[in-house]
């Protein structure tokens, strides 16, 4: 790889910064206190499998563009029915709980070291609406936040990491994409995007034929190796 020479940093929300299904699981525990361990983690997987798989629908073009709020509202009324909750009130707190999502423990310390030296861009598949009380509580502090919503399409299309590289007017390759996913960054890699994978307890891990440009166990050491560059 060349060397770095970055004037922004872009970081996906979900899973990178949050810790997305401990947020899931607590709305889950809220919709029913009797469910054990076991029977709450299924329910959050019919949750994730939803979502992923609808997101993939409306990637591939077999279902029109749904904001992530709706998505949330269909996973919410699946894992409702699935646990015999027919509360309508439940189901709605249920959804809103993808926007209570707690940090991980270097979350906020790591973007206010790095906004020091960079603007700092948002970057989520999460709907504007979302990423407003996502943002708010998990304590999250942007120079500039962009929803995937503004391109009406889900990341990895190319549309959404293309939404960054407009707003900041830089080049692609002077933008450091941070994910906890490696699809995610293949995705802003095609777009030409620096990447850089941070390791999470959830995510995707880069597989061995995958090259990005940086490495780190999470946003201290990110923050330890920019300060190298």
């Amino acid at each position: 790889m060349s060397v770095l020479e970055i004037d922004a940093v872009v970081f996906d929300v979900l899973g990178t910064l949050v810790d997305e299904p401990a947020g899931l699981r607590a709305g889950i525990r809220e919709l029913d206190p009797s469910l054990d361990g076991p029977r709450t983690e299924q329910l959050l997987s019919l949750w994730q499998q939803h979502i992923d798989r609808e997101q993939r629908r409306i990637l591939d073009g077999s279902r029109p563009y749904l904001t992530s709020d709706a998505l949330d509202r269909e996973a919410a009324r699946l894992v409702a029915d699935a646990a015999g909750v027919d509360d309508p009130a439940a189901v709605a707190a249920l959804a809103l709980s993808a926007r209570r999502l707690p940090p991980w423990p270097d979350t906020v310390a790591g973007l206010a070291r790095l906004a020091e030296r960079f603007p700092l861009i948002g970057l989520s598949n999460a709907s504007r609406t979302a990423l407003l009380g996502l943002n708010a509580h998990a304590g999250l502090r942007w120079h500039q936040t962009l929803s995937a919503e503004d391109a009406r399409t889900y990341k990895p299309d190319p549309a959404v990491y293309q939404l960054a590289v407009t707003v900041s007017a830089r080049p692609p390759e002077r933008l450091l994409m941070v994910a906890a996913h490696a699809w995610d960054l293949r995705g802003a890699q095609r777009v030409g995007l620096r990447t850089a994978y941070v390791a999470r307890p959830v995510g995707d891990p880069p597989a061995s034929s995958d090259r990005f440009d940086l490495y780190a166990d999470g946003l201290t050491d990110l923050a330890d190796q920019l300060g190298k560059i």
